[in-house]
């Protein structure tokens, strides 16, 4: 007997079909089936009449906790929202970006996203609720820092958090590391996490030429942009993912091309900063795999990945109307998203992660002919109803099993706490 079958709704599996009054089984955190019917039974059987299911969505680039410093920095440029924000983050303890984090798995769950990759600060608290929430996520303790002595405790460091969390919550977490950006770091430290990631066949997760600032500042200490240093020491590949991609040129697009390096396209946080806006068509056209985050609730509003969609197409449409079509924008917030993170999801097909999420199409605005395209064009977090990572219920029928108030209470505490210890 099956753990958990969803029946009576429109399948979109990401892997090229769609499948009217489908079926799909789930035993043991797995796909087992797909398809039009089954006999099979279940423990649990969920009803998806006038619904759409489909993969989990996955937001690719995230700083989890500073849901905390949402709306702190509003109105600013890069350089004058970063000086703001890290003065406040100077303020954070681990009780602190706990909090962040499970208002922002709270977040995420009731929208649709069932895994994402984070880089911050005091990332055993993050590990911690993802353990506890259910979620799954690639997690990276970030890095800031010249190499120095306390740069390589930091390194030791960041290896240890990684060999404690891969593979931990069932298998929900992977780790990867997360040096800030080239121009953040020496270049000595980015061989020796290049070095220490190939050792242990780690994934990486840096910003790569988010600014025009960084553009200049890399150009005036080594006399070449973000890309080129960093396939100068050998750092580019399949296991990287680089997150905002702004300011690249035709010949950084093909070195990306080449390295099959994982790009991330943030264009709500890239809007409101003024960073610019990332290539994105020319990459997509060279055959780069371009996934889809949010970034940082404090730069790009919230998280929620249908609004990110949607900004997504309309902001490369100003210039191409045949750029980013829903068909593509969809695959960017889920199987392209599995493939950088590495991680076997955002189809659904039978052997895959049962993370799966149920929309209510039966409303008015998801009348269309083509489904996708309504509900890239037309949903918002608010019309999920049910989520399921791994095969565990999280949310149904719009009904978390988490104690929401408390979440919400608990950053809303922590908020006080920065900003009074701040002023």
């Amino acid at each position: 007997m099956a753990d958990l079958i969803i029946k009576g709704g429109r399948i979109i599996t990401m892997n090229g079909t769609e499948i009217e009054d489908g079926a799909v089984v789930i035993e043991n955190g797995l796909i087992t089936f797909a398809g039009k019917d089954t006999c099979e039974k279940a423990e649990k059987i969920i009803d998806a009449r006038g619904c759409a299911v489909m993969p989990g969505l996955i937001n690719s680039h995230t700083h989890l906790p500073m849901t905390l410093f949402r709306g702190h920095a509003d109105d600013l440029a890069h350089p004058g929202w970063t000086k703001k924000i890290q003065k406040a983050e100077m303020e954070l303890t681990p009780i602190d970006v706990r909090a962040g984090a499970a208002l922002g798995v709270l977040e995420m769950i009731k929208s649709g996203t069932t895994t994402f990759a984070d880089m911050y600060i005091h990332m055993d608290e993050v590990a911690q609720v993802v353990q506890k929430t259910g979620i799954r996520a690639a997690l990276g303790y970030g890095m800031i820092e010249e190499l120095n002595e306390d740069a390589r405790t930091k390194l030791k460091n960041r290896i240890d958090f990684n060999k404690k969390w891969m593979g931990k919550a069932g298998g929900r977490i992977t780790t990867m590391f997360a040096p800030h950006s080239a121009a953040s770091c020496s270049r000595e430290l980015l061989i020796k996490i290049k070095e220490a990631a190939a050792l242990d066949g780690m994934r990486i997760h840096i910003h790569v030429l988010e600014t025009e600032d960084e553009l200049n500042e890399m150009k005036k200490r080594y006399g070449m942009c973000s890309i080129n240093l960093l396939k100068e020491i050998g750092f580019l590949g399949k296991n990287v993912l680089a997150a905002h991609c702004i300011w690249l040129s035709d010949d950084d697009i093909n070195i990306l091309k080449n390295r099959k390096v994982n790009a991330v396209h943030c264009p709500s946080s890239n809007m409101t900063l003024g960073a610019g806006i990332a290539p994105v068509p020319k990459m997509l056209d060279k055959g780069i795999n371009v996934a889809l985050g949010t970034d940082s609730a404090a730069s790009g509003g919230g998280l929620d990945m249908w609004k990110e969609m949607r900004t997504a197409s309309y902001l490369h449409k100003l210039k191409d109307p045949k750029a980013m079509p829903a068909s593509c924008v969809i695959e960017m917030a889920t199987k392209n998203g599995a493939q950088a993170l590495g991680v076997n999801a955002g189809v659904i097909r039978a052997g895959c992660f049962a993370d799966i999420i149920i929309v209510d199409i039966k409303k008015p605005e998801f009348v269309s002919l083509n489904p996708v395209s309504a509900l890239v064009h037309g949903a918002s977090g608010c019309d999920v109803k049910t989520t399921i990572v791994n095969g565990k219920i999280l949310m149904e029928d719009h009904k978390t099993i988490f104690q929401e108030g408390k979440i919400i209470e608990d950053a809303m505490d922590a908020i006080s706490r920065i900003f009074d210890r701040s002023v």
